[in-house]
Parts: structure tokens; C-alpha cells; sequence
């Protein structure tokens, strides 16, 4: 990492990269802390160190979902998981090596250029008249990709440090979110199955209520708005994919 500081010299840096894997890390916690904590803790230093900006990524699942109104940034994390706990983590190390480090805590994000999100996987199995199967006592704050994008470059060009909530506006539940991205697709809604957490085995725990809001006076648009828009891309894409089979 210096040896391509010192050679690119960047005015700053995005840490995109993490382990995502929210189930399998409680079986690879290690693995999961050296890429989600000991790596960008490092990266924090070496910004520090050579004045370059960073920002780097945090999530919803720092929270233990105790609440029942949104959290804030200033509200203390209590992770449920090691994805969540390697996340934790990660912040404080990351503002202990670089206090002038940016940190954006997001949720649920979904865009159409990426295969591996819920969105994407819930309307490809719909128009194969498959059944998905969604949480409906989860309740997220769903954030589109570009929004959160921009966002997140605006504050680092306004130069901002600290940790910043940034989702689209709007909760749900993943049922309901599976539910109206499929009727907004005009796809077969009776395909959404709903489930609660409990009775999906998951190995990793979930806080049963993990939204966020800003106090910091971040704000994006619904994230309906966010569906639609999703929506006119998605259908775009699959039609030239769909065209070139």
C-alpha cells in the first residue's frame, strides 16, 4: 500500500474493498477481521501519515437493533455478529491511526450493474417464476448505489471527516422491499414468500431493526424513488442482455 502511495501520490483514497460474507464470516472470523479491520486500520495510518485523504466504508450491522427509531451516528455500536464486529472495529482503528478520516455507514445497497445484491437475485427469479423467499421482521434502510456514490465523493471533496449515515430515505422490511420492486417490474408477486429471521438458520445473527438516519443533515431521496429509477436500468440491461442470447 505505501509503495503505491508514494508512487501514484493520490489526494485520496476509497476503500471499497471488504469481507462481505455476513454468514460465513462467523466461521472465518479471523480472515474476515484482517480484511474488514487490521487492512484499512494499516491503510488509515499510511493517509495519515502521507496526508491523503481516506474514506472507507462501515454498515447497519454495528447496531444490535435494540431500538425502534433510526439510528444516528452518535449512537453506540453494540454488533450482534463478526461482520458486524469486524466493522466496529474498523472504525474505531481507523479514526485512532487518522482523526481526519472519512467513515460512511451505509445498509442494504443495490445498483443494476451488480448480480449480487437482493434486488437483482429477486426479480431474476421471479421472471424465471421461481419463489424467493424474504425476511419480514428485518427492517432496513435500502440505499441505492449511485445516490450513495455521490454522496459519498461529495463529502469527501467537502473535505469531511468522522463518521456519516448515508441511506436513502425510508424503511422497510426485505419482504416488503421484495414486494414492491416485483410489482413495480409488473413481475408475480405471489412468488414473495415471507419468513422471519428465526426460521431461516442463518449463521450469523441479525439485529431485527438496523435503520439509519443522519444528524448530521445527510439526506437522500426515498428509497422508492431510488426503486424506480433501479427499475428503468434494470430493464434496460436485461433487454440487451436478453437481446445478445
Amino acid at each position: 500500500m505505501e509503495d503505491v502511495i508514494t508512487q501514484v501520490k493520490p489526494w485520496a483514497i476509497i476503500n471499497a474493498a471488504g469481507y462481505v460474507r455476513v454468514d460465513d464470516a462467523e466461521m472465518h472470523r479471523e480472515e474476515c477481521l484482517a480484511i474488514n479491520c487490521y487492512g484499512p486500520a494499516m491503510l488509515a495510518n499510511l493517509c495519515n501519515r502521507y496526508a491523503v485523504q481516506l474514506l472507507s466504508f462501515s454498515s447497519d450491522l454495528v447496531f444490535d437493533g435494540n431500538k425502534d427509531v433510526p439510528y444516528s451516528e452518535s449512537d453506540c455500536v453494540a454488533p450482534l455478529n463478526v461482520y458486524g464486529l469486524s466493522k466496529a472495529m474498523a472504525e474505531k482503528e481507523i479514526m485512532a491511526n487518522n482523526p481526519e478520516a472519512l467513515i460512511i455507514r451505509t445498509s442494504s445497497f443495490f445498483g443494476p450493474w451488480d448480480r449480487y445484491n437482493f434486488i437483482f437475485n429477486t426479480l431474476a427469479g421471479i421472471k424465471q417464476n421461481q419463489e424467493v423467499i424474504a425476511l419480514d421482521n428485518v427492517f432496513i434502510s435500502p440505499t441505492y448505489v449511485p445516490d450513495l456514490v455521490n454522496m459519498s465523493l461529495n463529502l469527501l471533496l467537502d473535505k469531511e471527516k468522522g463518521i456519516f449515515h448515508v441511506t436513502n430515505a425510508g424503511h422497510t422490511t426485505w419482504a416488503d422491499l421484495a414486494l414492491n420492486v416485483v410489482q413495480m417490474a409488473g413481475g408475480d408477486s405471489s412468488l414473495i414468500k415471507s419468513m422471519p429471521v428465526e426460521e431461516m438458520n442463518l449463521k450469523a445473527k441479525r439485529p431485527h431493526y438496523s435503520v439509519l438516519q443522519s444528524e448530521k443533515g445527510i439526506k437522500l431521496t426515498s428509497f422508492e424513488n431510488a426503486l424506480e429509477r433501479y427499475i428503468q436500468v434494470y430493464e434496460h440491461l436485461y433487454q440487451r442482455l436478453h437481446m445478445a442470447v
